[in-house]
């Protein structure tokens, strides 16, 4: 493709996986339509540029003059996500503008700045400043999002003091969400949520545009929704991972080939993937409920714990002694797996997942029925639809769950009764394939969204 030949675009990713690698996606979607990118990325959590050779990568500097990365001291480690983002957002602000603008000067070809939605006070003042226009990434589902949008509203009618009398009440202003599945996160610094929260929504409606992970026979009634409230235009171009341009080859592992070879001995439809992403993490109690209702469900599974994600604990050292030799074939324990190509995998019958919005677009267009056990945020929001819009799976509340329910819902699930689930599941793969055909959705979506970026001109501050 030649569209965006000459030109660049500068990407700002949040430096957390969940965030990152739809950015990366979004990139290599860029670069197809030929754009050159150029990714602006933190000290903290950068990744090695050599993975990704199409790209060129610029570190942005903490800004501590003592020299020590801030991010990286000792206290921050027992920090809360919120506090967190709070310190990330501070850390990076200025480094940010002095690096957009030693980039820009580099380039007189810039279109725009594509970044995280959660990075908007470090972006808008320092944007505007230099003439470029902003395209925000939301890396979240819409339905989220539109949740978030609604938060000063549930604020003034007071849900979000959420008592435990209010849980399973419906609020009519965001159907089909219950009290329990508002986007809130457990923190110590709750205005801060509540500041970073609407900080996204009024980013969005401030920039040129917002480009959307996701398509529209999924999410049609909340991108009318976002549509109808916004007044900058909306590209819902996803999954973005399964655009041509995101199909590469991977270079395979010791650890992989393992995998796969315990995979391929299954039978079809029969495993139980286990993963709870990049970020949550739970106790040692959790851990045993979820070890022996795996066990006892007599179904095969493939669980991914990794490093820390026991709270004081390395990896499996909470497991009884014996637990996962006896486990035997029947189970395994792993790490790290290429998630995409598990998903992919005949063997896989479920996937036991914390519903962020990756892992939830990637079972949707792989057609895996899901057990939900979401643990913050917009995790809620994406379960709620899974189970009662979508139809495609099956709620595990993590305040509810002991090692019987866990293996009753397992049981359910890879039986008969989820016949009904595997047959949704199918209709919407079939949605998500249809939408990136040339004549799909997201593909005109794309076309609108490479055009309209050509229409910049990079000295013109966005209206």
């Amino acid at each position: 493709m030649e569209e965006g030949k000459g030109r660049k675009i500068i990407m700002f990713p949040l430096p957390f996986v969940g965030h990152f690698n739809p950015m990366i996606q979004l990139a290599r979607i860029f670069h197809h339509r030929g754009f050159s990118v150029t990714i602006l990325h933190t000290s903290f959590n950068f990744p090695d540029p050599s993975h990704y050779p199409l790209f060129t990568f610029r570190t942005i500097p903490h800004n501590n003059a003592g020299g020590e990365d801030p991010m990286t001291q000792p206290d921050v480690s027992s920090m809360d996500l919120v506090a967190f983002i709070r310190l990330l957002r501070q850390t990076y602000a200025e480094p940010f503008r002095q690096s957009l603008a030693a980039e820009v000067g580099r380039e007189k070809t810039v279109c725009c700045l594509v970044y995280d939605a959660v990075w908007v006070r470090n972006t808008e003042v320092a944007a505007e400043e230099l003439g470029i226009r902003r395209m925000v990434l939301i890396t979240q589902g819409v339905a989220s999002f539109c949740a978030f949008a609604a938060l000063p509203l549930l604020r003034d009618k007071n849900y979000l003091h959420i008592q435990a009398s209010r849980l399973h009440e419906l609020v009519t202003e965001v159907p089909p969400l219950k009290v329990k599945d508002l986007p809130v996160m457990e923190t110590n610094e709750p205005e801060e949520f509540y500041l970073i929260a609407t900080d996204m929504v009024k980013g969005a409606n401030s920039s040129s545009g917002v480009i959307c992970n996701t398509f529209e026979d999924l999410e049609r009634l909340s991108l009318m929704d976002i549509s109808s409230k916004s007044q900058v235009p909306i590209f819902p171009i996803g999954p973005f991972h399964k655009h041509n341009d995101n199909v590469l080859p991977t270079t395979k592992n010791i650890e992989d080939h393992v995998t796969t070879n315990w995979l391929n001995k299954q039978e079809p439809e029969s495993v139980i993937y286990v993963s709870f992403g990049s970020l949550a993490d739970i106790e040692e109690k959790e851990l045993l409920k979820i070890a022996w209702g795996l066990r006892n469900s007599e179904r095969p599974f493939l669980w991914v714990v990794r490093p820390g994600f026991v709270r004081g604990t390395e990896w499996l050292e909470a497991l009884p002694s014996g637990f996962v030799e006896n486990i035997g074939q029947k189970g395994k324990f792993v790490k790290w797996v290429n998630q995409l190509e598990v998903l992919a995998h005949s063997a896989v019958g479920a996937f036991w997942t914390h519903c962020g919005w990756n892992s939830t677009l990637e079972s949707i267009c792989e057609g895996v029925p899901m057990i939900c056990t979401p643990c913050f945020t917009d995790q809620f929001v994406n379960a709620r639809y899974i189970v009662d819009v979508w139809r495609i799976g099956i709620e595990l509340e993590r305040t509810k769950m002991d090692k019987k329910e866990i293996e009753r819902v397992l049981r359910s699930i890879i039986s008969k009764e989820g016949d009904g689930i595997r047959e949704m599941c199918s209709e919407l793969k079939e949605r998500a394939n249809v939408c990136l055909r040339k004549d799909g959705s997201s593909s005109k979506y794309l076309d609108k969204l490479v055009n309209y970026v050509m229409s910049f001109d990079s000295n013109a501050l966005a209206s």
